[in-house]
């Protein structure tokens, strides 16, 4: 799985196509070496204008790979597990997408690492649609309904599945749909197609704002993981292959670099400063609706890309719960991580 394995001729124009849609640098990828100037790194990202994600499209904004002397082109799916068959395939060298993965695919024989860890709190909402609000009051009363999550297979169904185990539902006794996010996610609560479901800024504000429906539980806090989840849960990470992270270990530096930067430079701006930092059309819902977005899960994203103590713990704990493969799985917790590159940025040294 190196970076200069060809792609199909379907993957390469589907590829071509995000590229033009981010507008994240044009042009084909080049033959040089990882790190290069010319040297074009592909981060899919499960969804970059969601805010769980803002730091992936931020770090652009801000110039910080280029300072780094890295050209990173982002490319977007709607959903996490997407994300992943794209790094497994080799299709992309990273993934800015939940943790979790790394453990699920360790389980499948895949070894793959979070390098950059962004946040210490899921970011997740379960919401509830206004018609179904008397009748789902909390998870216990997910039998026999239909819940949206990004995608099957995705963290938001990984969640979705733990909170109900956790309130004595049992996976098979509730039907989750894969809706996407943001408009899709909107239509489809909209329509009754689904009660409930799991979803992210800036669709939870959307949401609220039309009335559309209520929040059921908040994860988007390190207080709200806690009481949902019993710990941190690590989430939102850049992370790649293991073997390409180490046959590449400059380059992973340099990534590192601009990341650990980003979040330092995340903790001491305002919500409204990093909005007007972002691409205008992520704030469709309206500029201000945007801001509060960002604010309300802001305390979910890490200050330095370091991996939360107990974090991993709690991430195994919670798909255990729900996961046969899983849970007769032995899973090596210090092999789904790193923070070899992120104790080194400047950021983290005080140097930025």
């Amino acid at each position: 799985m190196r970076s200069h394995r060809k792609l199909s001729a379907a993957a390469a124009a589907a590829l071509l196509a995000l590229t033009s849609l981010t507008a994240c640098g044009g042009g084909s990828s080049a033959a040089s070496a990882p790190g290069s100037r010319n040297n074009k790194l592909k981060i899919m990202v499960g969804g970059l204008d969601k805010v769980i994600y803002l730091p992936a499209r931020l770090t652009q904004q801000l110039g910080y790979f280029e300072d780094e002397g890295v050209h990173v082109i982002l490319l977007t799916e709607p959903a996490g597990v997407q994300a992943t068959t794209s790094l497994v395939s080799g299709d992309v060298q990273g993934v800015v997408g939940f943790y979790d993965h790394t453990l699920d695919l360790q389980a499948k024989g895949k070894q793959v690492e979070s390098v950059v860890q962004l946040a210490h709190a899921p970011g997740e909402v379960e919401v509830v649609s206004r018609k179904a609000a008397g009748e789902i009051t909390s998870p216990r009363d997910f039998k026999g309904k239909k819940l949206g999550v990004t995608g099957l297979g995705s963290s938001t169904d990984f969640l979705t599945k733990y909170l109900a185990v956790k309130n004595g539902v049992r996976p098979e006794e509730f039907t989750p749909v894969a809706v996407g996010a943001g408009q899709t996610f909107l239509a489809a609560l909209q329509q009754g197609s689904i009660q409930g479901g799991m979803t992210t800024d800036p669709t939870v504000a959307r949401i609220v704002d039309q009335n559309l429906g209520k929040v059921l539980v908040d994860m988007r806090t390190p207080e709200g993981s806690q009481q949902a989840l019993g710990g941190p849960y690590p989430s939102s990470s850049l992370y790649m292959n293991t073997d390409w992270v180490n046959d590449n270990k400059a380059t992973v530096q340099k990534l590192a670099n601009a990341f650990a930067r980003t979040l330092k430079w995340m903790s001491t701006h305002t919500a409204e400063q990093i909005a007007a930092k972002m691409p205008a059309d992520y704030a469709q819902g309206g500029k201000e609706l945007y801001v509060q977005a960002i604010k309300d899960t802001l305390p979910m994203f890490t200050k330095d890309g370091v991996m939360p103590a107990n974090g991993p713990e709690t991430v195994e704990r919670v798909l255990k719960a729900f996961n046969p493969n899983l849970r007769n799985a032995s899973i090596d917790l210090g092999k789904t991580y790193t923070t070899e590159f992120v104790k080194k940025s400047p950021a983290a040294a005080g140097k930025e």
